[in-house]
């Protein structure tokens, strides 16, 4: 009964930390593309992103 127990118990925890691996890529991929997409409307219209102080 303990090795089924444990058995269990060592699923559950590599379940789990594949669905944390899996958000964190998911989490990553979410980062990158809004870089990506800031840094194009950045190069196409730099005056919307970069707007200057008037002194």
């Amino acid at each position: 009964m303990r090795v089924l127990i444990m058995t269990f118990i060592s699923f559950l925890l590599a379940s789990c930390s594949t669905a944390i691996a899996v958000a964190d890529v998911a989490g990553s991929a979410v980062v990158y593309s809004v870089k990506t997409v800031v840094n194009t409307v950045d190069a196409i219209t730099p005056d919307i992103v970069n707007k200057k102080k008037k002194d």
